[in-house]
């Protein structure tokens, strides 16, 4: 691979052909609930699958108004395996909390199926509610290594009202999910939904649904908040829309590129580089907000962190990395308050 890029020269991309999107109305964002983001928006709200504190950022910084912790992406990023049940409530626990203090959006986080039973789920709800999360989605897969087996609906019911249990009093909502497939079990599936939102469940997903035929089917047998999950091409146009799926009830949709799309920068950078055997190339492209140079800092907002110190000893602090100054947080993102992000 390297050797097929050598002759290649790095690509500088002039600030001025950057696409930069324009969130001005988000940048004085101020840090609330899930339930209230989704209380008071007109339209299904949009969350990507974040796994990091960077991924997270990169979110906010675009103007998405909420995220979804993936467990798939968080077992890759975080311990380098596919998602097979490597993953436990100490490791979802923890980056949860690290997204939430350092984010002005809300986090709603997938715990798999409770990580055991009704009381582990008890426990795993009250500690990912002390992390920050806003809202949990519990699944009903027989165990990890067979997702497409589903655990008696009696026992599924056990771990819905064990987490709501441990919710009472609390803004985290439940986000009850089913893995039955739509070709087969779609009726099952429902019922399970229907039976969690009635329960008390305050949103739904069946998670293996792709279409807006699949959306109304639901919509049509589920009561309630609903979640339209990971959307995605199917025959190169998009599954489904927000626009068509808000009516039927799915005010929530989640969808997946911030990982991929880390692979994808990392590895385009690498191939370079290591035919250049230095970091020419990356120094000298202009990333997607126009900056350039080797370090990422000015993306995470650094003055603000020492316009901050500087109200509390008065002294007016620079951020330097290796004496030389950092550029300015870019214009054109959004720029939420240090007060919101720690």
């Amino acid at each position: 691979m390297a050797a097929a890029v050598a002759g290649l020269k790095p690509e500088v991309v002039p600030a001025s052909a950057t696409t930069v999107l324009k969130c001005e109305e988000h940048a004085t964002m101020t840090k609330t609930s899930l339930r209230r983001v989704l209380e008071t928006a007109d339209r299904c709200v949009v969350a990507p699958c974040v796994y990091d504190c960077a991924s997270a950022r990169a979110v906010e910084m675009v103007g998405f108004r909420a995220m979804m912790l993936s467990g798939g992406e968080v077992s890759l990023a975080m311990n380098g395996v596919v998602d097979y049940g490597f993953t436990n409530i100490t490791d979802t626990e923890w980056i949860t909390s690290r997204i939430t203090q350092t984010t002005s959006i809300p986090l709603a986080a997938d715990i798999e199926d409770g990580f055991g039973g009704p009381l582990a789920v008890y426990r795993s709800t009250k500690r990912m509610i002390a992390a920050g999360a806003g809202a949990l989605q519990l699944e009903d897969a027989c165990s990890k290594d067979n997702t497409t087996a589903l655990l008696p609906r009696e026992k599924y019911y056990e771990k819905v009202r064990a987490a709501l249990a441990a919710m009472e009093g609390t803004d985290c909502f439940l986000i009850a999910r089913t893995n039955a497939n739509p070709a087969t079990d779609m009726d099952e599936g429902c019922e399970r939904m229907r039976a969690a939102a009635e329960m008390g469940a305050r949103m739904t997903t069946v998670v293996r649904i792709t279409t807006l035929d699949h959306a109304r089917r639901v919509a049509g047998l589920v009561p309630g908040w609903k979640m339209f999950p990971d959307v995605r091409d199917i025959d190169g146009k998009p599954g489904v829309t927000v626009d068509e799926i808000y009516p039927l009830g799915f005010n929530f949709m989640t969808m997946h590129y911030t990982l991929k799309a880390a692979m994808d920068g990392m590895l385009e950078h690498g191939i370079r580089n290591f035919a250049q055997q230095g970091c020419h190339y990356t120094c000298q492209k202009a990333d997607a907000t126009g900056i350039t140079g080797m370090s990422a800092t000015p993306l995470f907002d650094p003055q603000s962190y020492m316009e901050l110190e500087s109200r509390f000893g008065g002294e007016e602090k620079a951020y330097t990395i290796v004496g030389g100054a950092v550029d300015a947080f870019p214009a054109g993102f959004v720029r939420a308050k240090i007060e919101d992000r720690l």
